[in-house]
């Protein structure tokens, strides 16, 4: 019994498909977003209460949502900003979901993924959000600059698009410095530097990416993790970057089934927790090198990744767990959404002694 168990506390079965589940910061409660059978979108505003969820907020949106972030938020806000089907990114105030205080048709296809920065107190700068659409392009807003984005990433001239699958702000750990991440649907993975503008590194992973996030946002950038399908998640080690080799990185297979998710305890940045096609819950604790370089015969460094050890795994459904989000207030606590049409909040215990 000394090992973290992974604990169902409270489930609850909805009536439309939930694509992305956010917790409210500094609250007991969380939002839903997905999409009703007849193509609306539905965000939903639960909370904990006694050992069972009460909805405490319904809202019907005119097109179903696929994402949703409250990264570039004041904390005194708390506005979700979410992205649709139809490829419009809007902003939304939960205490009157009605009426979107930015909106923007950001993508001429859907959003498939978005990510915020310098809201929630998390990260320097300005307060900003990364999209990525089906329809190849990568862009970046600032909800303070209507109609238009601040950057947008395409590809070059004679590529093919490719579907956009996950985005995330990482390295905004100054006024100047920002990284972007993109994965997309043939396995690249490629890192966006917002200072300069330029492509620093890319690889690609063989699958499609289903998710990437840094293991912290607001320092200088240290890990990051890509969770992929067919079962593989990669963990790159972000300290050392080779000129030829780039970054360093460990690839492990967890589930026996695509990895939807993947994301980095708050209150430890060591330990993840990934989601799988099987239903299933695993948790991870991330082990460094006795060295992150070594020297190389020409002179010049390259990384030494780390490895990753398996703490716990439970099965809690006969579905893909598609969605999945850590309080950033409580320790271990959690909420997960799959395909079963089923909100579920989870505690893992223990990991403050793993």
């Amino acid at each position: 019994m000394d090992k973290p168990q992974i604990l169902v506390y409270v489930e609850k079965s909805l009536n439309y498909n939930a694509f992305d589940v956010k917790w409210i910061p500094r609250s007991a409660k969380f939002v839903t977003i997905g999409s009703h059978a007849r193509g609306t979108g539905a965000l939903q505003v639960h909370e904990m209460c006694e050992g069972s969820l009460k909805l405490v907020h319904n809202a019907e949106r005119p097109k179903a949502l696929k994402c949703g972030t409250f990264g570039a938020s004041a904390l005194e806000d708390r506005h979700l900003a979410v992205g649709d089907f139809e490829g419009k990114m809007e902003i939304i105030d939960l205490a009157a979901a009605e009426t979107p205080v930015y909106s923007v048709k950001a993508h001429e296809e859907i959003i498939n993924a978005i990510d915020g920065v310098a809201g929630l107190n998390i990260g320097k700068g300005a307060p900003e959000i990364a999209t990525g659409s089906r329809d190849g392009l990568v862009k970046v807003w600032d909800p303070r600059q209507r109609d238009r984005p601040v950057v947008t990433i395409e590809p070059k001239e004679g590529e093919q698009k490719r579907d956009c699958w996950s985005v995330a702000f990482g390295n905004s750990h100054s006024m100047e410095e920002r990284a972007l991440c993109a994965g997309f649907d043939n396995g690249d993975v490629k890192m966006f530097d917002l200072r300069t503008m330029e492509v620093k590194w890319e690889t690609n992973v063989k699958n499609g990416v289903c998710s990437l996030e840094f293991d912290r946002k607001d320092i200088d950038m240290n890990k990051l993790l890509a969770t992929t399908l067919e079962s593989k998640f990669h963990i790159y080690d972000l300290r050392t970057f080779h000129e030829e080799k780039g970054f360093a990185g460990m690839m492990d297979k967890g589930h026996k089934s695509t990895i939807w998710c993947g994301r980095h305890l708050p209150q430890d940045r060591e330990i993840f927790v990934t989601t799988g096609g099987n239903g299933s819950l695993m948790l991870w604790k991330y082990s460094y090198p006795s060295a992150q370089s070594k020297k190389l015969s020409d002179g010049s460094e390259v990384g030494v990744a780390g490895e990753a050890k398996p703490l716990q795994n439970a099965t809690i459904t006969d579905q893909p767990i598609t969605s999945f989000d850590w309080s950033p207030d409580k320790m271990g606590l959690s909420v997960c959404t799959g395909l079963d049409q089923t909100v579920r909040v989870v505690i893992m215990t223990k990991l403050n002694i793993v």
